[in-house]
């Protein structure tokens, strides 16, 4: 189903950190835009022309109903991809189209406590499934980023601990050796203490270390089914989100064989 179409404008923006802004939209289309009660809420947005857009893929940090805004996170690194550098450069009185939002994961009221983890992609998620955790929840929050001056103030009612994982540089410019196989966020979640009882886990990132570095981990080494588990990559090193598209259908035509030659 084609979600409708709608356009904002640019309100003002904000340097979280050195290679993070979220841009903050309203005006007269905050009124044509439904949220949805996901964390993971996503929204297309549409660059270019409109025969032909490019879309890209970004999650909705938060939905102000007073403020009359929504703010998204975009992850910049100069001059490289689209969205970033939009973000990075946009002024007060611009537009923006997006389509959406989607989404599938929100926190859980029956789990016994939540993992999360991912790199600056999954920040917003994470952050807005921290927000909504009640106070009698309990998490445990691995973030993978560049070094301290990427880390933000993440707030939660719950019980919370964090652990902040530096791969010492950009995501897309530090070598293979703290990429895919070899990212940091691997041996900080694989080390880490496992609690008892029943996780709801939200691991999403770069596809390469969420999908072959850490699925398989919690999906069989720890058991933790489908039902309980949102894990799935948000990009991928060294593609673009085409080139990332692809990737992931390709992915998913080899997995459903593999499935089904295993009957």
């Amino acid at each position: 189903m084609t979600r409708p179409l709608v356009t904002l404008t640019v309100l003002r923006t904000e340097r979280l950190t050195p290679h993070l802004v979220r841009v903050y939209l309203g005006g007269p289309g905050f009124d044509d835009f439904v949220p949805n009660a996901h964390a993971d809420a996503y929204v297309k947005l549409l660059f270019g022309s409109d025969d032909e857009p490019v879309l890209r893929t970004y999650t909705v940090r938060r939905v102000d109903d007073e403020k009359r805004e929504i703010s998204i996170d975009f992850v910049v690194h100069g001059d490289d991809g689209l969205a970033g550098p939009w973000a990075a450069s946009a002024q007060p009185g611009q537009t923006l189209r997006l389509r959406g939002p989607g989404g599938a994961y929100a926190p859980r009221d029956d789990a016994d406590w939540h993992l999360m983890a991912g790199d600056e992609s999954a920040l917003p998620a994470i952050s807005a499934a921290l927000e909504a955790l009640p106070a009698s929840a309990v998490a445990r929050v691995f973030v993978e980023v560049s070094g301290p001056e990427g880390e933000l103030d993440l707030r939660s009612a719950a019980d919370v601990e964090v652990t902040w994982v530096h791969r010492g540089g950009p995501a897309d410019e530090v070598g293979d050796d703290l990429a895919g196989d070899r990212a940091p966020l691997i041996d900080a979640v694989r080390r880490a203490p496992w609690l008892p009882g029943q996780p709801q886990v939200f691991i999403h990132g770069e596809a390469h270390a969420v999908m072959h570095g850490l699925r398989g981990y919690i999906r069989k080494d720890r058991g933790v089914s489908a039902e309980w588990a949102s894990i799935s990559g948000y990009w991928r090193r060294g593609r673009s989100e085409e080139g990332f598209r692809a990737w992931k259908s390709d992915l998913a035509k080899a997995e459903g064989a593999a499935e089904r030659g295993g009957r």
